[in-house]
């Protein structure tokens, strides 16, 4: 399902102007996205968590040049589903 698609959806589900949609759709992942990058998690119950995760440094290889080379620690976002969706998916 495309972002397109959930912004008709929600615009037929609810009765609200699709342009008012995509609007709060889009403030919604800016929100998100923003607090992310401040360093902050983001937790919904029962759907799940957006969170930063920590990689740690390591060493990888450059298998053309046979060289070595140092990745730094760096964070990722990371979507962790929540246990009551993940059962409601299994059961499907």
């Amino acid at each position: 399902m495309t972002k397109a698609e959930v912004v008709t959806e929600i615009a037929e589900r609810t009765g609200v102007e699709k342009a008012l949609v995509q609007e709060t759709v889009e403030s919604f992942f800016k929100v998100v996205k923003g607090s992310l990058l401040k360093g902050e998690n983001v937790y919904f119950r029962g759907f799940g968590s957006f969170i930063i995760q920590q990689r740690a440094q390591k060493i990888a290889r450059n298998i053309s040049k046979n060289t070595q080379i140092t990745i730094p620690a760096h964070n990722i976002p990371k979507f962790k589903p929540a246990k009551t969706f993940i059962e409601k998916v299994k059961k499907g």
